[in-house]
């Protein structure tokens, strides 16, 4: 242990001198004569109070891994610490294998230190760009989440997770540490969290940070772990780390070689200095141990002679010219806790997607009993049901493999997804009661009422390699709007990095939606989720309405084949018409956007148009009224399938799509959309004239615990209001006279009045309304 602790000394040492350099120099890196201002950075720019942690804890699981041959990731949460988890790559050789540019000389140091934080170079946080990243960044809290995801159905792999103590204080990382309660030691990997107090955040101390060792051991231990707290000074703090990982590593392959209920893991809780070996003071202040070296201290090195005097001398303490020389770049000795090439932390396959790891799912067709003719409007059936059918097959299917889940806010059997059920069962590896239903250590679906450790388990177990589906309602899936949003920029980023091979979609259905009344009330109802994901510019988001069962099925079995997508499937679950075969909705696929013959005339007056299936059923029941009432009025209906970031029907996304071949030129619509107006009109705003002739419906805010139509009346996308609306438009154009116009919206707006009667005195709609059929 004695040469290994004065390697990790000498290890450590560089780490720190080539993270803090980065931070400051764009000339002279290795120091080869004084400091100059022309050697300082114009912007610094980074963070430097997290790195010297994170250099400790990845020189010591450096040291683990070799010995142990240990299949490892590092899970960073301190995203503000990348300069730490970049000196680390470079010393590996990772950095290298990736950016060939980085040499192990001084021109390659030189490509580290000088881009770090350059544009066109190397950002200042964990990024696609990191060789071994799967996130950004902890600071919304989702890194141990992410771990635990990565862990999943890898039985070998051990996912050490660095945590930052501000960090710990999101919510999303204080519900996270529960996920231990899901993952199964015999079928699964282990993760090992190392909580790292060092005491501040940005501002100010962190809670964590001034806890008791007493006071974080109850803790820990409540929520299932055996945390090991490690602090102390020079080589006695090396020696309880090297101890810490050594007993960690032992009692995980331990809890994995037996089957017990509650396995309680380790964890380590490492104490250092905040800005550890950096400026300890500066005109009266304390820096080192304290907020103000969170940043980077010193800005005004460029400037300033005896703030460029002490960055020298803090820069010059680590004797990095005794462990890096220009030519053969590391010395032996730091490189000596280093594990081989195929054990490199930074390199692990796990993190890279592809071939290697990533295997398609076998995808069964879609049941024989489906793919039949329909007569539109006729029959009724529960697209959610539909689902649950299908993705009970795909479990079935891929169970040898086992590289599907699902991650599900304890809303399975809500979503009438619980066919799946028949197959496998809820993951829980806690004391499960006698009249438990549906729980095993071993299922494939994970249930928790926080979305935000879902989203990053379902990040972590796609990101390594595996397929998953999250169901939610779409009134509380907004609760991990900010999570998808890092998602979204991390895949768009890595979709163009050509060693970063392919992954699996993002996929979330969507349902439980505020248009489909129930027992719930005007909580319930937000589809402000959609608006999110179609704001993100890029052909890999996509958001889909299917109107009925068949396209529900043909939607969902298309989301599983695709690759590093995000796909949202917004769909009801309850009983509702169907209006195309299997066939039909394929072809609809195509394009997103589909004329339905059934519903349409040649040469049309105006078009009715709808996406979502609670809103299809009203704008062809708002055909049929105006049918009945103006029989020469001539109607064209057009469904909307699919929305991408770009666009209804964007020719850069799918096939190229004439927007007026489906829309006319010059003939007015009636959209009935199921989110807010707001998504369409801006999704119209580069489609000359579009504007001036679209009136668009959909959700306004509007609710209560009420009857279906109720929410239609609300908001204005009742088949009452659709007609109202239609006849304005036509009698502009002088299709239709004045007097039918005002004659036709009094009945409406008495048959209205009448519906509202009738649900205040009975609770419910009026059986025409309640099963209204497609004539």
């Amino acid at each position: 242990m004695k040469n290994d602790i004065q390697a990790l000394e000498a290890y450590v040492r560089a780490a720190n001198y080539i993270a803090a350099a980065q931070l400051y120099l764009q000339d002279n890196f290795l120091l080869e004569r004084p400091l100059s201002f022309d050697d300082i950075k114009p912007r610094i720019l980074g963070h430097w109070g997290t790195c010297p942690g994170i250099n400790f804890a990845y020189a010591h699981l450096n040291r683990l891994v070799r010995d142990h041959k240990t299949d490892m990731i590092f899970v960073l949460g301190p995203g503000h610490g990348f300069a730490g988890l970049q000196a680390n790559l470079y010393i590996e050789g990772t950095l290298s294998k990736y950016y060939p540019a980085v040499t192990q000389d001084k021109q390659g140091l030189g490509e580290v230190l000088k881009k770090f934080s350059w544009p066109y170079g190397f950002p200042s946080h964990t990024n696609p760009g990191t060789p071994g990243a799967i996130l950004e960044g902890g600071e919304l809290g989702y890194s141990l989440a992410t771990a635990y995801g990565a862990v999943l159905d890898n039985p070998n792999l051990i996912a050490a997770c660095m945590v930052g103590d501000g960090e710990a204080e999101t919510g999303p990382l204080a519900t996270a540490w529960h996920l231990n309660k899901f993952v199964d030691p015999k079928t699964n990997g282990a993760v090992l969290p190392i909580l790292h107090l060092n005491g501040y955040k940005i501002s100010g101390p962190s809670i964590f940070g001034r806890m008791s060792d007493k006071e974080l051991k109850s803790l820990f231990y409540g929520y299932g772990y055996e945390p090991i707290i490690v602090e102390g000074e020079g080589k006695a703090l090396h020696k309880h780390m090297y101890d810490a990982l050594e007993k960690s590593h032992k009692m995980i392959r331990a809890i994995q070689k037996k089957s017990s209920v509650s396995p309680r893991f380790p964890m380590i809780i490492l104490r250092t200095l905040k800005g550890w070996t950096g400026i300890e003071e500066w005109n009266g202040d304390k820096y080192e141990g304290n907020c103000l070296s969170h940043q980077v201290p010193l800005l005004n090195a460029k400037t300033d002679e005896r703030e460029l005097a002490r960055v020298e001398e803090w820069l010059r303490s680590y004797k990095f010219h005794e462990l890096f020389d220009a030519e053969k770049g590391f010395a032996a000795l730091p490189l000596s806790i280093v594990p081989e090439p195929e054990l490199h932390i930074g390199n692990n396959r796990q993190c890279y997607g592809g071939d290697a790891v990533c295997h398609d799912l076998f995808l069964p067709s879609i049941a024989a009993k489906d793919t039949g003719a329909v007569v539109p409007g006729q029959s009724v059936a529960d697209s959610m049901h539909a689902a649950g059918e299908y993705l009970k097959r795909v479990i079935e299917d891929n169970m040898p493999s086992r590289n599907f889940r699902v991650f599900s806010p304890d809303e399975t059997y809500s979503n009438k997804l619980d066919a799946i059920f028949q197959v496998t069962k809820r993951a829980f590896v806690w004391p499960i009661m006698k009249w438990d239903k549906d729980m095993a250590p071993d299922g494939r679906v994970i249930e928790m009422l926080s979305e935000h450790s879902l989203q990053g388990l379902m990040q972590g177990y796609v990101l390594t390699g595996r397929h998953a589906v999250f169901p939610s309602y779409e009134a509380f899936v907004q609760v991990i709007s900010s999570m998808a949003d890092q998602y979204v920029k991390f895949i768009r980023v890595a979709r163009e990095i050509t060693w970063r091979g392919h992954v699996a979609s993002l996929n979330y259905i969507l349902t439980s939606p505020g248009w489909q009344q129930q027992h719930n009330g005007f909580s319930h109802q937000n589809p402000g989720f959609i608006d999110s994901m179609l704001q993100k510019h890029g052909c890999f988001v996509h958001v889909y309405f299917p109107a009925d069962k068949n396209s529900t099925l043909v939607v969902l079995k298309r989301c599983l084949e695709s690759k590093e997508e995000i796909n949202l499937i917004v769909a009801g679950k309850g009983d509702e018409p169907e209006w195309l075969s299997v066939d039909e909705a394929q072809q609809a696929l195509v394009t997103g956007v589909s004329i339905w013959k059934f519903a349409s005339d040649e040469n049309p007056d105006i078009v009715f148009a709808s996406a979502g299936d609670f809103l299809t059923k009203e704008a062809l029941a708002a055909i049929t009224v105006l049918k009945e009432d103006v029989p020469d009025i001539r109607v064209r209906f057009v469904n909307v399938l699919e929305i991408t970031s770009l666009g209804i029907g964007n020719d850069t996304c799918r096939v190229p799509l004439d927007f007026n071949e489906y829309f006319t030129e010059d003939k007015p619509v009636v959209f009935n959309f199921h989110g807010y107006p707001e998504t369409i009109k801006q999704v119209l705003f580069d489609q000359q004239g579009a504007a001036d002739r679209f009136s668009i419906h959909g959700y306004l805010e509007s609710g209560s615990t009420t009857t279906p139509f109720d929410m239609h009346v609300r908001n204005k996308t009742s088949r009452y209001h659709l007609v109202m609306d239609a006849l304005d438009l036509l009698l502009e154009r002088g299709v239709v006279k004045e007097h039918v116009v005002t004659e036709l919206k009094t009945k409406y707006a008495k048959l209205l009045e009448e519906h509202r009667s009738f649900i205040i005195h009975h609770g419910i709609d009026p059986d025409p309304i309640a099963n209204w059929k497609w004539k």
